[in-house]
């Protein structure tokens, strides 16, 4: 090959690199996707959980949505207040003032107070268990199935079992919600934060049946509702529930209560 052919071939090489350059160039220009400057800077402070409690697809939805005022800064469960004031110094505006909420387990029906039907030896899941006979082994139907699918959805290490029932942290508890939507037995609910007193049963039953099956159910003897001077308690389904917003926590619903069911 001589001298010329080697220059064609070498001009040829280096003029198609120039245009497949250019080509990029243009194209890059044209697809390129814009990039919101206030999203990232939302997405910087959020926690990165990604746990989708907000109700968006994890922590890079929520900040788009924040971002372009479709969630509000104070969507972020997990962050709260601290979070909240971030986002708000980013986007402009106040954070409204965030309620604090933990979840909690609506069962006292531990392996001492809580009768069972009969030995399970399925596999150790709430789920598993709940498509068993009775819905599972525990008479029952409401409780605490206490096999740890709650714990398993935790992320935040604040769900242990104690004598066969969940209980929650509520100084690691974040408000994330999973494990709400784990339970099958939809036993787990959000209070706020700065409350005591709760109603610690689930069973929509009336007294004898519940009598049956724990000894520390709720009989619905209006007892709470009664003598609450707030009057913050109502019966709804054979089961009184507590109006946040009006309980001082003055202790005189778990005082009357002869089952011991509000702790």
């Amino acid at each position: 090959m001589d001298i010329t052919s080697i220059l064609i071939a070498a001009a040829v090489i280096g003029v198609v690199g120039i245009l497949v350059g250019i080509l990029l160039g243009k194209a890059s220009e044209i697809f390129k996707v814009q990039v919101n400057e206030k999203a990232l800077e939302v997405r910087d402070v959020l926690p990165g959980n990604n746990c989708g409690a907000c109700g968006f697809p994890g922590c890079d939805g929520l900040a788009e949505a924040i971002a372009n005022g479709t969630a509000p800064v104070n969507a972020c469960p997990v962050g709260g207040s601290i979070v909240a004031d971030k986002v708000s110094e980013i986007v402009g505006g106040t954070a409204e003032e965030i309620v604090r909420k933990i979840a909690v387990v609506k069962c006292g029906g531990d392996c001492e107070k809580a009768a069972d039907l009969y030995n399970y030896t399925g596999p150790r899941s709430c789920m598993a268990a709940s498509s068993a006979p009775n819905g599972g082994p525990k008479a029952c139907t409401f409780g605490c199935l206490g096999f740890g699918d709650c714990i398993r959805a935790c992320e935040f290490d604040a769900i242990s079992i104690i004598n066969g029932i969940a209980y929650i942290d509520k100084e690691k508890c974040v408000s994330c919600g999973k494990c709400i939507d784990t339970c099958p037995r939809n036993i787990i609910k959000f209070v706020p934060y700065d409350k005591n007193h709760i109603i610690k049963c689930n069973s929509k039953d009336r007294g004898p049946a519940v009598k049956s099956v724990c000894e520390t159910g709720c009989i619905s003897c209006t007892l709470c509702v009664k003598n609450c001077p707030e009057a913050a308690i109502t019966m709804e389904n054979n089961l009184p529930v507590i109006d946040y917003e009006k309980c001082t926590d003055c202790g005189t619903c778990k005082e009357k209560c002869p089952m011991k069911t509000i702790s």
